[in-house]
């Protein structure tokens, strides 16, 4: 099984460090296992996406115009990406600071409020594990304990002491994600 996955939204939401957390995840579950990146010179506040695609067999190339799963964290990817997700795919998506939200009637959409649950948290650096937590519930495609795994090997060290946080982050993205709309 394939799965081909777009992370989308502005630098500094941590984009990038989910699909890596992923991409090791999958390394960990020994699948094959692409993680491609993209990113304007701006970086922080600029906008950024990463391709990662997890499979059982090998895969042919790492770019990719349709995709199974599209996380979306803000407007213009939405704008950009919501017509490359492949009917009957999934879009998440996270509702803060959307003046439009996502309108395709043969895609499943799910929404998590990990903005607002990361205030809560007291931790607005969980944010994007929140968002990975959700994505776990809709599609568990690899094992939280190697999630941890790849999230301990992509901090450095002097972070480990971060882990139980950001799984408890996961734990709760897991919790609050909501299906929007069922594909028609």
């Amino acid at each position: 099984m394939t799965q081909e996955i777009i992370i989308a939204g502005f630098g500094g939401q941590g984009v990038l460090s989910m699909g890596k957390i992923l991409a090791y995840s999958g390394l960990m579950e020994d699948k094959e296992v692409s993680w491609f990146p993209s990113y304007g010179p701006e970086q922080r506040g600029g906008t950024a996406n990463v391709t990662v695609i997890l499979s059982d067999s090998p895969i042919s190339s790492p770019i990719v115009n349709e995709f199974d799963i599209a996380i979306i964290l803000n407007q213009p990817s939405l704008d950009k990406f919501e017509s490359h997700v492949k009917p009957g795919g999934i879009l998440i998506y996270d509702p803060n600071g959307f003046q439009h939200p996502p309108t395709r009637k043969d895609i499943n959409i799910y929404k998590v409020e990990a903005v607002d649950t990361a205030i809560l948290m007291k931790n607005t650096k969980a944010f994007n594990m929140i968002v990975l937590g959700g994505l776990l519930k809709v599609s568990p495609m690899v094992k939280l304990e190697n999630v941890m795994k790849g999230l301990k090997k992509s901090l450095p060290e002097r972070h480990h002491g971060l882990l139980p946080m950001n799984e408890q982050a996961i734990m709760k993205g897991m919790e609050i994600i909501q299906e929007v709309q069922k594909s028609e």
